[in-house]
């Protein structure tokens, strides 16, 4: 195990960091970009990159890449809502979206507002589709990022920490003990077992905003004090 989890971590760490970084970045944009988003699988992306961060610059670096990317797909789905407002829900790609998730979406940004834009990006379709709908209401681009941007940083602080706290343990244990890759492999299994309970807490708390019949949904909107100033 060892053996084979060296190899493949060198093999990450010898890819050159600004392609590293790039990659990282640009699969973030896809990962938050509106349907792109549910089947790219940005989050593993940035773990691979993360366990080759050999130092704390290369950690900002990675991170400020991957935030830019995040806000950069969002932007773009925040735009497309705002320039082709409602006609986008009836289009193919929203078809293709469905109904179910217009109007979850909806209902969550109209009951919650700002903190919906915020906990969306740790919520499964909702954190691609979300920004589209902001842009579809009357929230102003700049309240939008005021909220996003956190989340994002937050994410990618994670992801990041984790990814090259675990390679950095192994690669001081895989010389001392045969048994280091299985410890490896169980931090980053136990930080995806947390990050699913975690957004499984975060649907359960706010169910009671997420639920509800579709005639709940009339328009698109947000509470009164975070629309345009």
């Amino acid at each position: 195990m060892n053996e084979f989890l060296s190899w493949l971590l060198d093999a990450v760490q010898g890819v050159d960091p600004a392609l590293r970084t790039l990659v990282a970045g640009f699969a973030m944009m896809l990962e938050t970009s509106v349907l792109i988003g549910l089947v790219v699988p940005g989050d593993t992306i940035v773990i691979v990159a993360g366990t080759a961060v050999a130092s704390p610059l290369e950690g900002v670096v990675l991170g400020v890449a991957v935030v830019i990317g995040a806000l950069a797909g969002e932007s773009i789905g925040f735009w497309l809502g705002r320039l082709l407002g409602p006609r986008i829900r009836a289009s193919s790609l929203g078809r293709r979206i469905g109904d179910a998730n217009w109007v979850k979406s909806e209902r969550y940004l109209r009951r919650r507002g700002g903190p919906a834009i915020f906990l969306s990006r740790f919520l499964p379709v909702l954190h691609s589709l979300v920004p589209l709908t902001v842009g579809m209401s009357r929230f102003s681009y700049r309240r939008f990022l005021a909220w996003t941007a956190p989340a994002c940083v937050l994410w990618a602080a994670l992801y990041i920490s984790v990814a090259a706290l675990a390679a950095g343990t192994y690669r001081e244990l895989a010389d001392r003990l045969h048994f280091a890759g299985y410890i490896f492999v169980g931090v980053i299994v136990l930080f995806f077992v947390l990050v699913f309970l975690a957004k499984k807490i975060i649907q359960r708390v706010e169910s009671r905003h997420l639920d509800g019949d579709e005639e709940d949904i009339v328009r698109s909107g947000v509470p009164e004090e975070d629309m345009e100033d």
